[in-house]
């Protein structure tokens, strides 16, 4: 991490992310982080700028992020609003502080060593992958 990158705790409401996030829980978040696919990421909504969400980027598309909630049973994402654009997309999710602290953004090479692994193993370091959907 560069010195004076900003950092932030935003904390999450509602179950778009829940299994790896819940409503209540608080989040560090690096602000001006770059993104990567799979990376868990802090934006404005695209219709409504002055509401902040938390969604996976799933990867570059024409016009910015393809965002999706980890929960299936909310299509409130890129589904829905489409690409997020680069000059909102705000941050990317670090770690949950509270109330199970946990470290949820990786290094690829531990993503890459955990593939394989029980899930329980994975989650619990942070590495999770979105549910697979058509985008």
């Amino acid at each position: 991490m560069r010195y004076g990158t900003p950092l932030g705790v935003a904390d999450i409401a509602g179950p778009s992310m829940r299994r790896l996030l819940s409503d209540g829980d608080r989040v560090l978040v690096r602000y001006g982080a770059p993104l990567r696919p799979g990376a868990i990421a802090l934006f404005r909504h695209p219709l409504q700028q002055d509401l902040l969400v938390v969604k996976r980027a799933v990867g570059r598309r024409p016009g910015g992020w393809w965002m999706l909630s980890d929960n299936p049973l909310v299509r409130t994402d890129s589904r829905e609003y489409g690409a997020v654009p680069d000059e909102l997309v705000l941050g990317r999710v670090l770690l949950r502080l509270a109330p199970r602290p946990a470290w949820l953004a990786p290094g690829r090479g531990l993503e890459r060593a955990l593939r394989g692994r029980p899930a329980w193993l994975a989650e619990r370091l942070g590495v999770s992958a979105p549910v697979e959907t058509e985008f």
